[in-house]
């Protein structure tokens, strides 16, 4: 959502990552640590220390540190996200400044150029920051910046995911799963090992931020991870063959194409082989630009198309 909006106006998004984050975090509840190896007391070498802010390896610390932060942006005039709460924005008359954060990583653009200079000087003098200029990689996606809008893919982590199981030698495929297979539990094949599955699973649901092309077929055979069988190896190698042949597709933010919101959805009836269970599949755009994508097995049983599809619209 932040870069489909970043590419309807004149943005210009940048990247800045915070030192130490997680020292920043306030704790609300009491921690107690040992003391670390060569730095024990020689006095109290049984006694514990109270920890009076969050410490790197502390479950509570993520949550500390993003407590601190939005507390600060939301002091500074920023709004959070009623939807996303790791977006916050700020509006300035007509321009308006867009802040998305993940853990440490800070990523933020302005119609205005002189906000996004207000803001990096902002987080320096609160925060001990590393700006790291304008965003072309983050958090494995690749993002290039054109006058005509912004190109979102992948390429490198298909290409690093290929030679990780040993498929980029592999012929290419057209589709990421024939329209006519059946995937069933299929009790009578042939076990494959579970670990390998679940990790070519596991590399395929983080493609799917940029390639909703692959959606539906990645989470139908991730139904089978319990006990993967060779026909489920079969169709997930036939998907890792469709990213060697078009690893450089992704998603395209055009400029200036509007701003409004359009949202499709479909389902198959009783399309899963276990259960009879409905699929439901939806899309919505910003204008021209794809936001969001989903593909999920329903809750309940539709007895009809009709219901199957009022059930996908109504998600």
């Amino acid at each position: 959502m932040f870069l489909a909006y970043a590419a309807h106006k004149n943005f210009i998004v940048f990247q800045m990552d915070v030192k130490s984050a997680f020292l920043n975090g306030v704790l609300k509840k009491e921690v107690y640590v040992s003391q670390p190896e060569g730095f024990v007391s020689f006095e109290n070498p049984n006694y514990v220390y109270f920890l009076d802010k969050a410490l790197y390896g502390l479950k509570q610390a993520p949550r500390a540190w993003y407590d601190a932060l939005s507390s600060f942006l939301v002091k500074s005039g920023f709004s959070k996200g009623k939807i996303d709460t790791t977006l916050f924005i700020k509006r300035e008359k007509k321009d308006i400044i867009l802040v998305q954060i993940y853990v440490d990583d800070i990523i933020f653009g302005s119609t205005n150029p002189k906000y996004c200079q207000n803001f990096s000087a902002l987080m320096s003098k609160h925060f001990q920051m590393s700006m790291m200029g304008q965003m072309n990689f983050f958090l494995g996606l690749q993002v290039k910046q054109l006058q005509t809008g912004i190109f979102i893919n992948q390429s490198k982590y298909i290409s690093d995911i290929l030679r990780k199981y040993q498929m980029e030698k592999s012929s290419p495929m057209k589709t990421p799963m024939s329209s006519t297979l059946k995937l069933h539990s299929d009790p009578h094949g042939k076990e494959v090992n579970a670990t390998i599955y679940r990790g070519m699973i596991g590399s395929l649901m983080y493609l799917t931020a940029s390639r909703p092309d692959i959606m539906f077929s990645t989470f139908l055979c991730a139904r089978f991870q319990a006990k993967p069988k060779e026909s489920h190896l079969a169709a997930v190698k036939q998907i890792f063959r469709y990213l060697k042949g078009n690893a450089d597709l992704g998603l395209w933010y055009p400029k200036e194409t509007g701003f409004e919101l359009t949202a499709y959805s479909d389902a198959d009836h009783a399309g899963n082989m276990l259960d009879r269970k409905s699929t439901s599949g939806h899309i919505q755009f910003l204008g021209d630009r794809l936001v969001s994508w989903a593909s999920k097995k329903q809750n309940c049983m539709s007895t009809s198309t009709a219901e199957a599809e009022y059930v996908a619209a109504a998600s």
